[in-house]
């Protein structure tokens, strides 16, 4: 593996989630600067979502075609200067069409760099894409301080320092892969044979499932994101930046367990770590929404981590192996697509809860990781596991 180029990459990756991740974080401000309503607030960051996540499988195609790293720079620029730019106007109409130039830029970073993240990592995939998705689980954990530390010290007008480590990290990036199209040209039609020297097919099916986990995954991040912090208030009855700490917790080990799953997942096979972390989520989920004591509920988080994270890098891994010849694609459906369709069902957790208490809609959250168990199980076994049977 390259190890200095992956790395490379999840530092680019980094600075491209942190516009992202910052999104949540600057609307308190913007609502009092612009009187913004809570529906307008929110649209603020559903413009950002829809345009990063259903656009990323375009750019998918786009790089499938024919490598083109200098998206990955342009992406970078374009998710920091459309941040960066967001609180330098108060007409709404604009910020949404910044939010909305950052999405655009997430989306053309993600599908060439987890490309090219494939590809620097030689046999050890699921590691150097593990490596490259703790830079975006990264991002999503500074976003938020970096936001609330510049507009505390400048105002809205503070979000103009996202667009400075965006400038340097994209002349970075674009300076070590200009000449990366033509290596890569190079070695395609080597990655896309067999051991018989024949083009591997895309298996489109096993594709189509796996995206069926991902989206599963998606559906218990949001829901444990989400509910956690209201869990901790309205049962356990702790104060609000308890809750807050927890969701930190979850996050902050989850960058460990991203790298222990890759790590496994390379000696023990992708589909194996799949299952079994889905396994693993089965029994703690459940007894995450019967603890009544803090201290369990928290020492509870992080096997649940371990379980969350440690299946991200793996399952980018087996999508891109399912479609040998439109990898950039299957990165923009399991990084992007699949993860808005599971966002999608935040609210309607949001409605049970509003009905049936915050508990239930967590103990609701116990049936995802059964049936992506059952789906994960579908998914045709690895050479290693033929081999051992």
């Amino acid at each position: 593996m390259k190890f200095r180029k992956v790395g490379l990459l999840s530092v680019g990756h980094l600075f491209t989630d942190i516009n992202q991740g910052a999104i949540p974080a600057l609307l308190p401000f913007f609502i009092i600067e612009y009187h913004l309503s809570y529906a307008a607030a929110a649209s603020v960051v559903f413009a950002a979502n829809i345009a990063s996540s259903l656009i990323q499988p375009l750019f998918g195609i786009l790089t499938d075609r024919m490598s083109r790293p200098w998206l990955m720079p342009v992406g970078i620029l374009l998710a920091g200067a459309g941040i960066g730019f967001s609180g330098w106007t108060d007409n709404y109409s604009i910020i949404l069409v910044m939010v909305a130039i950052s999405g655009i830029g997430v989306a053309a970073f993600h599908p060439e760099a987890a490309k090219m993240a494939n590809r620097l990592s030689q046999s050890s995939k699921a590691t150097g894409l593990s490596i490259f998705a703790v830079g975006g689980n990264a991002g999503f954990a500074f976003g938020p301080l970096l936001a609330t530390g510049a507009l505390l010290q400048w105002g809205a007008k503070g979000t103009l320092v996202f667009l400075i480590p965006s400038v340097i990290t994209a002349a970075v990036i674009y300076w070590q892969f200009k000449d990366a199209a033509d290596q890569q040209q190079g070695q395609q039609t080597v990655m896309k044979d067999d051991d018989e020297g024949q083009p591997k097919p895309d298996r489109w099916m096993p594709f189509l499932r796996l995206s069926g986990v991902v989206v599963a995954r998606s559906v218990l991040f949001f829901g444990l994101s989400t509910f956690i912090p209201l869990y901790w208030i309205n049962v356990l009855h702790e104060p609000a930046a308890l809750g807050a700490a927890a969701v930190t917790i979850l996050f902050t080990c989850g960058i460990f367990a991203t790298l222990i799953g890759g790590r496994l997942a390379d000696k023990y096979g992708h589909r194996r770590v799949i299952i079994g972390g889905w396994t693993l989520l089965i029994p703690l989920i459940f007894l995450l929404t019967y603890f009544k004591s803090t201290f369990a509920a928290t020492a509870l988080l992080l096997p649940i981590s371990l379980g969350l994270f440690s299946i991200y890098g793996p399952m980018m891994v087996t999508g891109q192996n399912y479609l040998p010849n439109r990898v950039g694609f299957a990165s923009g459906v399991t990084i992007g697509l699949a993860v808005t369709i599971g966002g999608i069902t935040a609210p309607l957790l949001g409605w049970i809860a509003d009905i049936a208490g915050v508990q239930t809609a967590l103990q609701i959250l116990v049936v995802i990781p059964i049936l992506a168990v059952g789906l994960a199980l579908t998914l045709p076994k690895e050479q290693q596991e033929q081999t051992a049977a």
